[in-house]
């Protein structure tokens, strides 16, 4: 539930906090002090390995900003799920075992996590949720403004629809899993802009985020509806966007619809580039990661002034409310948009984007 004003850019905050010297503080007053040293372990506990964020991102950025805030001395145990909750569950368990200091976790199934996260606060291990709102008693959350995601993609696709859309035009839905509350907020932010301006012919909640299902969802889409009668396809991140596409084609579609999608993977630039996808959504992993891993660092540091600077929005989860969280700010990535976003922030150089196969269509963007 967003219930606070979505945060300036969180690629500021690190230079604002130190400018008031909250990043020098070392509690809540004068007389506290860090429960911990430099010498901690941050566990890290990712969800999936089909979307290639995670570990070309989130893990790295997490691993040395940690190293950096404690001077080289911290370390960050980290292990990724690959799309099983049981498999999440043992690895959490390892690290409780393993005693780590603070968990960050982001959660396959966030209903499912909730016993392990009690496990580790009862073990005297603070949780923070990461990217997805984990279900228990966590200390903290940091993620995107997952409704606003589904309404920046939303906004698109009836841009890309143009001026004349209409009630009649035939919208496909390709949603995120069901065990991700995320995939929930995505769709409901895109609904929140779609509904009653399009129809909403089919919709698809796609297990695991995996693009194969999304292919075979818009397989059967295309054999339902038409593939002359689909107007648009709202896909919720840019895998899915993939298996769209390849749906699409195998289909002999060769006036594509317009796609949407989200995470601005390199391939899915490219298609944004080439015209076979109209948008993704860009989110600052940098930004969410550092401000991720400040949060953990200052927690079992007791740095309370920091953390609570940190955590300046509240959300509620089924099992908690009031949760202390940080919203970072997402944008639209077109064509007209990529320079002004994972070019100039680095994510991407512009070697990386146009290669042979996309010179041309960098060129006629001005992409060179």
């Amino acid at each position: 539930m967003r219930r606070i004003a979505i945060s300036v850019a969180a690629s500021t905050m690190t230079l604002s906090l130190a400018g008031c010297g909250v990043l020098n503080a070392t509690g809540d007053g004068a007389s506290a002090s860090p429960t911990k040293g430099n010498d901690i372990t941050v566990g890290l506990l990712l969800p999936e390995k089909a979307n290639t964020r995670y570990d070309k991102f989130d893990y790295p950025i997490i691993r040395d900003k940690v190293a950096e805030l404690t001077k080289k001395q911290g370390k960050v145990q980290y292990a990724n799920a690959d799309a099983s909750a049981a498999r999440q569950s043992e690895q959490m368990q390892n690290m409780i075992d393993a005693k780590a200091d603070v968990i960050l976790v982001d959660a396959v199934d966030s209903h499912a996590i909730a016993d392990e996260v009690k496990k580790a606060k009862d073990a005297g291990i603070p949780v923070i949720a990461y990217d997805r709102l984990a279900e228990g008693p966590i200390d903290a959350y940091i993620s995107f403004d997952n409704e606003l995601v589904g309404e920046v993609q939303g906004r698109s696709l009836l841009e890309a629809l143009g001026p004349n859309v209409d009630t009649s035009d035939k919208v496909v839905m390709v949603n995120g899993s069901p065990t991700d509350p995320n995939a929930k907020q995505f769709k409901e932010g895109a609904l929140s802009e779609l509904n009653g301006k399009v129809d909403i012919a089919d919709s698809f909640d796609t297990p695991d985020w995996k693009p194969e299902n999304a292919e075979a969802f818009m397989a059967k889409a295309i054999a339902q509806i038409g593939k002359s009668n689909i107007a648009g396809v709202y896909a919720a991140n840019d895998g899915m966007a993939g298996g769209v596409l390849k749906a699409l084609k195998a289909a002999g579609v060769t006036e594509l619809p317009p796609i949407t999608g989200q995470d601005a993977e390199l391939d899915a630039v490219q298609r944004v580039v080439s015209g076979e996808q109209y948008m993704s959504v860009y989110k600052s992993y940098p930004d969410e990661a550092e401000a991720a891993a400040q949060m953990a660092v200052t927690k079992i540091q007791g740095k309370g002034i920091q953390f609570d600077a940190l955590t300046q929005d509240r959300v509620d989860s089924p099992t908690l409310k009031d949760i202390p969280s940080k919203l970072v700010q997402v944008s639209a990535l077109t064509k007209h948009t990529v320079k002004d976003t994972v070019v100039a922030d680095g994510i991407y150089g512009i070697d990386d984007i146009c290669t042979a196969k996309y010179k041309a269509a960098c060129a006629a963007i001005g992409l060179k």
